[in-house]
This record gives structure tokens, sequence and C-alpha cells, in this order.
């Protein structure tokens, strides 16, 4: 890779991130994409250079773990990114804090998961959250309601923040209209850098924790699988992803393939992808194996690779293109330099993959996710895990013009979610009120054309219709 570092946009960004406080850490995770931007490295990854991936092993050939197998729990530190704010639903804090079963929160039921998993295994099982400086506050306050989640490790860390640079110029963007904007998080893939940063790796280290397990706090379906650790630490496995079988809805996540002159696993997301190739990039049938970002990671191998590469994993990167304000296209044209942490799997040599059934796997990215989430659909069992209770899981599609918003999609569910127990699929366009014991079954189409929310009376029973308002006139 060429020399960069005199470029005036890396400097000015580096000294932008000393004024603001950032760990070396952070400095040199951005200093390497940006390298790798101005070298002209590629960073699209085109479909005649990968095939799919093989002879992937499934989660139900594991054995149950042996005694060496269980002893592994006592190693294991489990991490989730939470440093995501909920404003794809119109809100200003951690999205781990909104109420998703009985008023419990999804850091609610994390926190419950992981003393059910203590209390049954007699493993030590450290928390940590990887916040934002948004989240950071909120999140520790939450923490601290139950205080027996503590550990012998820092409960959290704090992720980096790298500076916006211009489309045209690379320079660091600057916003005076709101500051905060100048800013973005680097991508999830930053949790190594992070983790390294923060002192958080080596304390682990220091404890006697070897192995990770890292997911997102919305997933909570990705609970400790003691035949996973079993397995990772049996075959000495450094790094290891869990996939799922791809289906329509997976069309545009990041799926695992073969880089054809190596042989080498990798993934590949939608901003690596050329345009020419997003056909064959949606080709779930192909492609066959995605990532639902719950890994597992030997922490020993993370330090020792981190340290041969400065702090940092090479990891590919992702150009995002936006405007400095998402909310207004006029404002400067920006790019946003990130990476995925699941895109490791092609930094550690024996990575591997697993194929994991759906159950592990229920993120809640919209309303459309929640409302699923929060029916009967799904059943907390007795350790607090989130199981699906019916299949296959029903499909909904809320209109965004008026459920997309936490505020406004409550307002049309004020007795909770409908039974979806049963259900296919859910349209609903247009306002619509639910009432109370609202029951849905097979496939259902609710239409409301004019500006008034229509209410279903409590206890209405809809199965396999289409209603559509205002109503039709009678036939004459």
């Amino acid at each position: 890779m060429p020399a960069v570092t005199t470029h005036p946009g890396l400097a000015a960004a580096e000294e932008k991130m000393r004024r603001a406080g950032l760990s070396a850490s952070a400095i040199a995770a951005f200093k390497g994409n940006f390298e790798l931007l101005v070298s002209g490295a590629q960073t699209l990854v085109a479909s005649d250079e990968l095939e799919p991936a093989r002879d992937v092993p499934e989660l139900g050939e594991l054995p149950e773990p042996d005694a060496a197998g269980r002893a592994a729990l006592d190693r294991l530190a489990l991490i989730k990114l939470n440093g995501g704010l909920a404003t794809s639903m119109g809100l200003r804090h951690a999205k781990s804090l909104v109420p998703v079963r009985d008023g419990r929160s999804f850091l609610d039921l994390i926190v419950a998961q992981t003393l059910a998993l203590r209390a049954c295994h007699g493993a030590r099982l450290p928390l940590l959250l990887m916040d934002s400086d948004n989240t950071h506050a909120e999140a520790l306050q939450a923490l601290a309601r139950t205080p027996q989640i503590a550990s012998d490790v820092p409960p959290d860390f704090v992720q980096h923040r790298a500076p916006k640079i211009g489309a045209e110029d690379l320079l660091p963007v600057s916003w005076p209209a709101d500051s905060a904007l100048e800013w973005c998080p680097p991508g999830h893939g930053d949790v190594y850098p992070a983790l390294r940063g923060s002192g958080a790796l080596a304390t682990l280290l220091e404890h006697g924790y070897q192995y990770a397990m890292i997911s997102n706090a919305d997933n909570l379906g990705a609970v400790v699988e003691p035949r996973i650790l079993a397995f990772m630490a049996r075959e000495r496995i450094p790094f290891l992803m869990e996939a799922v079988l791809g289906t329509e809805a997976d069309r545009k996540g990041g799926h695992l393939a073969r880089r054809r002159r190596d042989g080498q696993l990798v993934l590949r997301e939608t901003a690596q992808t050329p345009p020419e190739d997003l056909d064959s990039f949606t080709d779930f049938r192909r492609w066959r194996y995605y990532n639902t970002n719950s890994l597992w990671v030997d922490l020993r191998v993370l330090s020792q690779t981190l340290d041969e590469h400065g702090g940092i994993l090479p990891l590919p990167l992702i150009v995002n293109r936006k405007t400095v304000d998402s909310r207004d296209p006029s404002s400067p044209k920006v790019l946003q330099l990130e990476t995925a942490m699941g895109a490791a799997v092609e930094v550690f040599p024996g990575a591997r993959v697993l194929c994991v059934p759906r159950t592990r796997f229920a993120p809640v990215k919209t309303t459309d996710d929640l409302i699923v989430v929060r029916s009967d659909a799904y059943a907390l069992d007795e350790q607090w895990r989130l199981l699906p209770a019916t299949r296959p899981l029903p499909v909904v599609d809320l209109d965004p013009d008026h459920y997309k918003l936490l505020d406004e999609f409550e307002r049309h569910f004020p007795a909770g979610a409908p039974s979806l127990r049963g259900a296919e699929h859910l349209r609903v366009h247009g306002p619509v009120t639910f009432g109370a014991g609202v029951r849905v079954r097979g496939r259902v189409v609710l239409d409301n054309a004019g500006t008034e929310a229509v209410r279903l009376a409590d206890g209405t029973e809809l199965q396999d219709c289409d209603r559509r308002w205002p109503e039709a006139p009678p036939a004459r």
C-alpha cells in the first residue's frame, strides 16, 4: 500500500480526533481506513471473485460438551453491542431500553438471561456492554437496578467515533449548526480496537477469560450455547460466526462466501457490492449462509493479532456515502469510513462458520419486528430465552407513515400486540388502531385510505381477509 500519511485530510482528521480526546486505538483504526480509501485499493467485491460457502457444520450436529467444554464456560465473557439509539424509531435513547416483553426492555432480559446462565452453569459469565457516548450513562444506570449482575470486570467500555470526511476533498467536515453531526460511529468492526484501547481486553485476560461471545443487544435469540463454546475449545477455533440459512428476508444482509483465489471465508455486505452485481448479491439461494452478528472469539488470539497489526484488525473498508445531516439531502456530501465486525472471519486463519437455527436470530430493527417479538408468536422460557411459539413466524408489514415512530406505533396498539400465533402475513396500510384481544390468523390485509384512524373492536377475529376503508357501498 502506498504511503499516504501526508494527505492533508488525514492529518486534519487525526488532529481533530486528538483534540476530542480519542484514544490512540481510535486514531489508528481511522488512519488504517483512510489509507485504504486513498490508496486506490478495491473496496468492492464482485460476485465472480467468490463462490458459495459449502460444508458448513450445523449446531444440531455438535455433541453435548464434555468436562473440558463445560469448564470453558467459566472463561467466557458476554459482550453486547449497545451503542445504538432508537433513532430509526424516532427515539433518542438506547435502543436496548425499549420495552419488549411484559414491560421488560432488551437490557432487562439480557441481564435476566445472564443471571440464569450463571446459576445454571456455576460460571462467572461477566456481561460487558459496548456503549457509545450517547448510551453509556443510561445503560449503567439501568444495570445498577440489578446489582447482582456486577462481575470482576467493568460493566462496559465505550466505542470510538470517527470524523465524517468531505466526499470531494476528504477533509473532516465542519457543521456548526450541529457539531455532533460531524462524527459517526466507525461500524461495529470497531469492537476490536475499542476493546483494546479501553483496556477491557487486557482486564479480561488478566482475570482469566479466554473467550468472548459478541452479539447485538437487540437480538434476544443470541444466548450462550455451551455446545458452541465446547466446539471452539475442542477444535481450537480462533473465531466462529453463527450463520443462518438465507430466506427472502435476508436478501440485503451480509452473506458468507469463499474467495476463489485463496479459499478464504469472507463476509460481503451490500455496500461492498458493485452495482452490476446487486442482482447476484440478493440471490439468497445461491449464497445460502447469512451473518447473524453473533460471534465467538478467542481473546488470546485476538490480542496477539491486534498487537501484530498495531492495535487494529485489517478489516475490509466499507465506504458509506451520506450527507452530513441525513435528514437534509441538500447538506454537504460526506463519506463515513466503517468496518463490519463479522468481516474478521477473513483475518483469523482457521476461522469457522456454524449454521444455527432461526431461534438464535431474532433482531429487532423496525417496529415491524417489534410487534412480532411482543406478540404471542414468541414466548419466554424459564431461562428468559425468547423462543418462537409458532412456525413459521409471521411477517408483518406496517405502513411507515403511521407506525415507524415508536410513539405513533404505541398509539395504534394501546392494548399491546395482537395475537399473531397462526398468522402468516399481516399488512397494515393507513391508520388502524387495534383493540384488546385482536386475533390475526392466516394472511390479513388492512387498508385505510382515510385520514382518521379506524378502530378494531376488542376481541376482533381476523382470518385470511382483506379489509378496506372507506368500505365500498353495498351492491344494488
